[in-house]
Order: C-alpha cells, then sequence, then structure tokens
C-alpha cells in the first residue's frame, strides 16, 4: 500500500513540475512581446477608427502582466486597441504553439461589439499573461465559441479597422502563416450569413508583382457564424490618404521591427 502511495505521489510530483514548467514556459513566451512606446501604441490604436470618433474613444493599452488596461476614458462608445493576439489566431484546426511577437492588429469597436466581439481580445490577452500555454487558449477559446459564452452581437453595428497597417494570419482557417499588409476597411456585424447570402466576392487573397496580399475590392462575409462580419475594404485613394496622414506613425513601427515594413508597390 505504502509503494502504490508513493508512486502515485511520484506521479503527482512529476505532473505538478510538468505542469509548472509548461505555464512557465508560455508566460516566458508572453514575456518576449516587447510593449509598444504608449504613445505609438495609443495612436495606433486610434487610426483603426475615422478621424471624427477618435477624440472621444476609449483607447487601451496592452500590459503583458494583466492584459488590457484602460489608456483613456471616451465618451462615444466606441473602442481602440492593438490586439498583439488576435482573434484569429483561434479559427482553424492548425495548432497554436507559439505567441508570436510580430503580430499588430488596430481595431475598434462600437458598444454593440464591445458586448460581443471585444471579449474575446480581452479574455485572450488576460490569459496569455497569466500564462496559459497558447494550446491551451485556443482550446479554451473554441470551446466558448461552440457553448455560446460568446454570445452574438445583439443588433446591427461596426467595427473599424482602418490604420494603414494590419500584420495578421494569411488565412487563419488553414495555417499559421502571417504577412503584413496596408488593407484599411470597416467590418459589419453579420450574425449567421454567408457569401451566397449577400452575394459577396469570394475573400481569396491574391499575390501581386508588389509582394502585397491584397483581397478583392467587393463586399464579402468572413467568419460566418454567430460572429460573422461583411467586410468592405476602402478604396485605392482613401488608402493613399491614411498612409500620407500616418507615415511617421508607420516609419517609427519600421524602426522597432523589420517585418513592419509594408510591402512596396512599383513605380512608387
Amino acid at each position: 500500500m505504502r509503494k502504490i502511495q508513493a508512486i502515485l505521489a511520484v506521479v503527482s510530483l512529476l505532473f505538478s513540475l510538468s505542469a509548472s514548467a509548461e505555464y512557465k514556459e508560455a508566460h516566458e513566451v508572453m514575456h518576449k512581446i516587447e510593449p509598444l512606446p504608449c504613445d505609438l501604441e495609443i495612436q495606433l490604436a486610434l487610426s483603426a477608427l475615422p478621424p471624427h470618433l477618435r477624440d472621444n474613444a476609449t483607447v487601451y493599452t496592452l500590459n503583458p502582466d494583466r492584459g488590457f488596461e484602460v489608456a483613456r476614458e471616451g465618451t462615444n462608445g466606441f473602442h481602440a486597441f492593438v490586439a498583439r493576439t488576435g482573434d484569429d489566431a483561434f479559427r482553424g484546426s492548425w495548432p497554436l504553439t507559439e505567441y508570436r511577437e510580430d503580430i499588430l492588429y488596430p481595431i475598434s469597436f462600437d458598444k454593440t461589439g464591445a458586448v460581443a466581439q471585444m471579449r474575446v481580445f480581452f479574455d485572450a490577452a488576460e490569459m496569455q499573461a497569466k500564462g496559459t500555454p497558447p494550446g491551451e487558449l485556443k482550446r479554451i477559446i473554441k470551446d466558448r465559441y461552440k457553448t455560446g459564452y460568446y454570445k452574438a452581437p445583439e443588433r446591427a453595428g461596426i467595427a473599424y479597422m482602418l490604420s494603414p497597417i494590419l500584420r495578421t494570419y494569411v488565412n487563419p482557417d488553414e495555417g499559421d502563416s502571417a504577412y503584413t499588409a496596408n488593407v484599411p476597411h470597416v467590418m459589419y456585424y453579420a450574425p449567421n450569413a454567408s457569401n451566397e447570402d449577400i452575394g459577396g466576392a469570394k475573400p481569396e487573397l491574391r499575390l501581386k508583382d508588389s509582394g502585397m496580399y491584397v483581397y478583392t475590392p467587393y463586399p464579402f462575409v468572413i467568419m460566418p457564424g454567430p460572429h460573422g462580419y461583411i467586410v468592405q475594404l476602402l478604396g485605392l485613394t482613401e488608402r493613399a490618404a491614411i498612409n500620407n496622414v500616418y507615415e511617421e506613425m508607420l516609419a517609427r513601427l519600421r524602426k522597432i521591427k523589420e517585418v513592419w515594413c509594408l510591402p512596396i508597390s512599383k513605380g512608387q
């Protein structure tokens, strides 16, 4: 009997040490994500919004030890932040084996989206800060989607992603390859809508000569299901104007990380 108890004690100790090492490793991986300079992070977050909404929006910054924190309280019901682990990290069946340090996901939500869609980003950031291993985090978030823990938006609404820079996954439904792009766009909540429902274009990424991935210019649906969106990209003229406004911000980002340098189209 004592022998069995001793074996069980050893097994329990080994399991505890293994789990502790796994969480410690995940916590260390989280701390590889260097925070952006506060003023730059706030500027990048606000770049997701159109100009008339920026002054009175609530802005968050990421504390690697805790998750998102309020940097400035707003009054207009819009919320802006820069995710370093986006909600697309939880799509597809591919394993999330690391917390990437190069993801930049400036996004903003209205009141409805703040209650529904934004919660996923904040939960993920908090669990990541606490040391939840990447694979476990993906499992938890996917399970929460399946069980209805994350509710669909209660009404029509909008999420803005008008920033001149986005670094995220190329096709998160299939794999973890990432890219940097200049694709300012708006997203409308479209619970359970499909491309067929809206006559949407097929959301294929095509590689241009410049090396930049771009979407079709026509509206299309992503994440079909309770948390789906209709996506509409801005035109080339609007995109160029945004690039011009944020030229200095983009230069600062390039100095921090080479992968945050936007591809240059031929002729520029």
